[in-house]
């Protein structure tokens, strides 16, 4: 080539675009928070929706009280691919974000406050401490909400719910009246989880476990009376272990198993530091004896005699506490031996000491035998002031940790010559998952849902009581995402006590009823049962709030002319905040403009302990109010771990806040994590995992760029039907109908990670390494109109328009920005526009079958070209002109039907059925084709780049002919 040349850089159809590679999400996302608000994107949709089906995902309502961690950031971004991916696969997908308002997790936040401040709660006026609640948690509502729309998640943030609007308080009690009068509510006194710290019965899902260490002693219970071998043996002592020596005080029973092996055991020997006494006899299960002799420092014993069931039934024993007072004291009482299946000899000593009123198995064998219950705990987790000895003495104290009751129990026993052993045991025990104190088993009057109960509310087809409503649902009314859920909550359901309604706080809504002075909780009198004072209350709170159940002259007010008020007691628990949570149906899937028609959410989905929370709380309230599930689906989702699966904590310094990853990334990174990970398991997140993801979004930025560059000057004049299109382009076709069916079929089963998987596959594979690759010339160096590069162009188009509104729920600001780079507009939006209908037509198998083979060839062709590139034999595709031996003759005449050369992107390419040489490079996965290097012959095109023989034979210097005609 001379140094005349001309330049013909001008005249190549470089891409074009102003849409940068440097995202810069942290700065220009909130640009498209406020456009979107400005141009009111979520409220067209709903207008413009009218008329379709309507989707509603129910949103389990978060506590506002604290800054999001990254669980909540996993969870409203999973809910919001759903709500965006259903809107643009043609529902009314419908979103309303919600809050839990009540309950201890926002009055625990006002109590810290007091202390600090050296107040004391009790001091304050009820209804002022609970409009400081309600302040507080406004407050939280104001901050949660801006972090949660940060994260590009769309609904109604100007009108949420929330558990403490007057309406909805007014709901929670309509809801809670409605046990009243079908008869499921009931008071009962029966042991409860309890905090002392926080003086209050908790649900099972306000427990969590944690490693403890308690105390366990092995105590005598002297024998008083028994026949059999008892006849004889009165000096013999039947033995318990318990991990709670503070309920011995409380024991009004031993229980034992009449399955179990037991035998009357003589000691023989002791070392130095036993209680036991050489010659003593003592009662033990035959499975347990010798490791209760280990503790008790026992060196040598003997099995006198064979002890049987009938033997224990009927056997009166005394308290162990028996004569540690002068003169009549409290516990000079028999104790009865009893039958239980619970007991077992896997551990202890085959006997249970039984404390009805401090553990549900010990008050069930109570109800059984009727034993007396004992009120010996306050409900700050201390023995009421006039108990004997330990009157006053904390079993938890104040700052959550161990008491004095347990040691000084401990040391009465050994007074009483009643410890035969003691010593210490780390193991999982409950906790407050508020305060992180250990609980108790506490026995005290509550209010009850029977679930259990048969309700004679005309609301039986799926059973008539609330759990066979609610195991109905499970099995036939619901799908479970996983499907491990159903498993999960059918067991928990299955096996459940009767839910315990009451709370002895102050922020909430209260139990709205009242009882009959002097009346039982078994008479049927006991509660009031009227609508009129039902529909009453329910208008009191939908005008006032439940601050008006605390107003002077309330009781008066609702109880008017139809029951004297003097004859009544108004409750005053507050109820648990589950059952606000679980009546949130009511309140926004029924009686909201925007709910579901028939008051079923289509979706919930909360992380997997939410199981036995808000799913089961919900589950069982709307099977005692609606006769069945307030839902359709139920999706779960796994915890947020570290990079190395470790638990976060702020202790261990290895917690993600969502607010510094927006800051360093974008929101839309945070978002494709949550896209790229199985959500269904527990997820990782650290900072290189997070790097990853970039990466990741880099890459697919990438190929948006390019596709805009591409299509810079799109007209559709240059569209081209498919039937007129290459089949390479056809095939491109063909592969998105494939995609379009896998989509909407992963976005419909809630598939993130598949959907997000499947099209970045087919971006950097498909389009990336293959299609754009092979089109760039076409796209570059063919003519303006020429029939091939209007064809690449209008599938680019199409690709364009299907891959930014797929990808649109996962990357909301990604796409917003790819869209308006080519679509400048003041009031539009790609969240406006549905996914694209694709015709089921552009499937053509058979045309897909060909262009396998010509693209597992390819490979073969590029590896070859790849080891030239490598030693510096060649440093581009397009010096060569391969020979290509291919054995099998369908391949070949594939091959030779299509332009195989620009397929690989070389200047030329020879194919042949001639036998592989042997110096042919092969590929083990690709048998049967071998590719021998040549060089391409001829001179380079200084427009193209190819190397052809007829370069510089034209009009134009230095072009080859198909340049030379472009140029004209």
């Amino acid at each position: 080539m001379s140094d005349a040349t001309p330049d013909y850089r001008d005249t190549v159809f470089l891409p074009r675009t102003d849409f940068p590679m440097r995202a810069g999400l942290p700065a220009r996302e909130p640009e498209w928070l406020e456009r979107w608000a400005r141009i009111g994107v979520y409220d067209r949709l709903r207008s413009s929706a009218a008329g379709r089906t309507p989707f509603m995902l129910h949103d389990g309502p978060p506590y506002a009280n604290g800054h999001l961690h990254i669980g909540h950031a996993l969870n409203k971004t999973i809910k919001d691919i759903v709500v965006r991916s259903h809107q643009m696969m043609g529902f009314d997908a419908r979103y309303v974000p919600g809050w839990d308002c009540h309950g201890l997790p926002i009055e625990w936040k006002i109590e810290e406050k007091y202390r600090k401040e050296g107040r004391d709660k009790d001091a304050v006026d009820l209804v002022e401490f609970r409009q400081e609640c309600r302040r507080f948690a406004d407050e939280w509502v104001g901050i949660q909400r801006e972090e949660f729309k940060r994260l590009g998640v769309t609904g109604a943030w100007d009108r949420p719910y929330l558990t403490m609007d007057y309406h909805a308080e007014a709901v929670i009690a309509a809801e809670f009246m409605k046990l009243v009068m079908n008869g499921s509510l009931y008071q009962g006194s029966k042991p409860v989880m309890w905090s002392p710290v926080e003086k209050t019965a908790l649900a099972e899902a306000e427990v969590e476990y944690h490693d403890h260490t308690s105390h366990t002693i092995w105590v005598r219970f002297a024998v008083v009376s028994g026949a059999g071998i008892f006849a004889t043996e009165k000096s013999a002592t039947v033995v318990i272990w318990t991990t709670t020596p503070w309920t011995i005080p409380q024991n009004r029973a031993v229980a034992f198993n009449p399955g179990i092996a037991y035998g009357l055991y003589q000691v023989d020997g002791v070392a130095e530091g036993s209680t036991a006494a050489v010659g003593e006899r003592l009662v033990l299960a035959d499975a347990l004896a010798e490791g209760v002799m280990a503790q008790a420092k026992v060196t040598g014993f003997s099995r006198v005699a064979d002890v049987t069931a009938g033997d224990l039934d009927g056997l009166v024993l005394a308290h162990p506490l028996r004569g540690v007072e002068e003169g009549a004291g409290e516990w000079d009482y028999d104790v009865p031996m009893l039958p239980g299946d619970h007991v077992t000899d896997e551990a202890g000593t085959g006997f249970v000491h039984t404390a009805p009123s401090h553990g549900d198995d010990d008050y069930q064998l109570g109800l059984r035998f009727k034993l007396p219950m004992t009120y010996n705990v306050e409900p700050d987790g201390s023995y009421r002031q006039d108990l004997p000895i330990f009157g006053g003495q904390a079993i938890v104290a104040p700052d959550g940790k161990d008491g004095p009751a347990n040691v000084s129990v401990i040391k009465q026993l050994a007074w009483a010559k009643a410890l035969l052993a003691k010593g210490k045991i780390k193991h999982s025990y409950p906790h407050s998952w508020r305060s992180k104190a250990p609980l108790i088993y506490r026995n005290t009057p509550q209010w009850f849902a029977a679930i259990d109960k048969p309700l004679d509310d005309g609301m039986g087809q799926h059973g008539d009581t609330i759990r066979t409503r609610a195991l109905t649902s499970i099995d036939k009314l619901v799908r479970w995402w996983p499907q491990s859920g159903r498993n999960r909550i059918h067991s928990m359901v299955e096996n459940r006590p009767d839910w315990v309604l009451s709370r002895q706080r102050a922020w909430g809504v209260p139990l709205t009823c009242f009882v009959r002075r002097g009346a039982k909780p078994t008479d049927d009198d006991f509660l009031l049962r009227d609508e009129r004072v039902n529909q009453r209350i329910a208008e009191a709170f939908e005008a006032e709030g439940a601050d008006v159940w605390y107003s002077a002259g309330f009781k008066a007010r609702m109880l008017e002319g139809i029951a004297d008020p003097e004859a009544y007691d108004q409750v005053m628990d507050v109820l648990d905040v589950w059952f606000d949570s679980g009546s949130t149906h009511s309140f926004v899937l029924r009686d909201r403009e925007d709910g579901a028609p028939d008051g079923i959410a289509d979706v919930y989905l909360e992380g997997t302990d939410q199981h036995r929370g808000w799913f089961q709380s919900s589950l069982l309230q709307a099977s005692a109010t609606k006769g069945r599930a307030p839902y359709r689906n139920v999706v779960t989702h796994g915890f947020t771990l570290d990079e190395k699966g470790m638990k976060m904590s702020k202790s261990l310094g290895n917690t993600i806040v969502p607010a510094k990853v927006i800051e360093q990334y974008g929101a839309d990174i945070l978002r494709l994590w949550v896209a790229q990970a199985d959500y269904t398991a527990d997820q990782r997140i650290g900072p290189e995992i997070l790097k990853g993801t970039a990466d990741s979004y880099r890459r697919l930025r990438n190929t948006l760029r390019f596709l805009l560059g591409a299509l810079a000057d799109w007209d559709e004049a240059e569209r081209v039907e498919p039937a007129r299109m290459p089949e390479l382009e056809q095939w491109v076709l063909h592969r998105l109908a494939q995609l379009d069916h896998q989509v909407r079929k992963g976005y419909a089963a809630f598939d993130f990670q598949g959907v997000f998987q499947t099209l970045f596959q087919f971006c950097t594979v498909d389009l990336s390494a293959f299609y754009f690759d092979v089109r760039k010339d076409a796209l570059y160096c063919d003519a303006a109109q020429s029939d091939r590069r209007r064809a690449t162009r209008t599938v680019l188009d199409l690709l364009f328009h299907r891959l930014v509104t797929w990808l649109a729920p996962i990357l909301p600001f990604t796409m917003e920005d790819v869209w308006l780079s080519r679509f400048p507009s003041e009031d539009d939006s790609v969240h406006l526009h549905d996914f694209a209908q694709t015709p089921a037509d552009w499937l053509n198998e058979p045309l897909a079958a060909k262009w396998d083979h010509v693209r597992r060839a390819r490979r073969v062709v590029t590896a070859a070209l790849e080891v030239k590139r490598s030693d510096k034999t060649i440093g581009a595709s397009l010096e060569a002109a391969p020979v290509v031996h291919v054995e099998d003759a369908g391949m070949l005449a594939a091959l030779k039907s299509v332009a195989f050369a620009d397929i690989c992107i070389t200047s030329d390419l020879v194919l042949t059925a001639d036998p592989v040489p042997s110096e042919a490079f092969r590929m083990a996965e690709a048998p049967g084709i071998g590719v021998v290097f040549e060089t391409a012959e001829g001179q380079k095109c200084q427009r193209c780049w190819k190397i052809l023989p007829d370069v510089g034979t034209h009009s134009h210097p230095g072009t080859c002919a198909r340049c030379d005609a472009v140029l004209g």
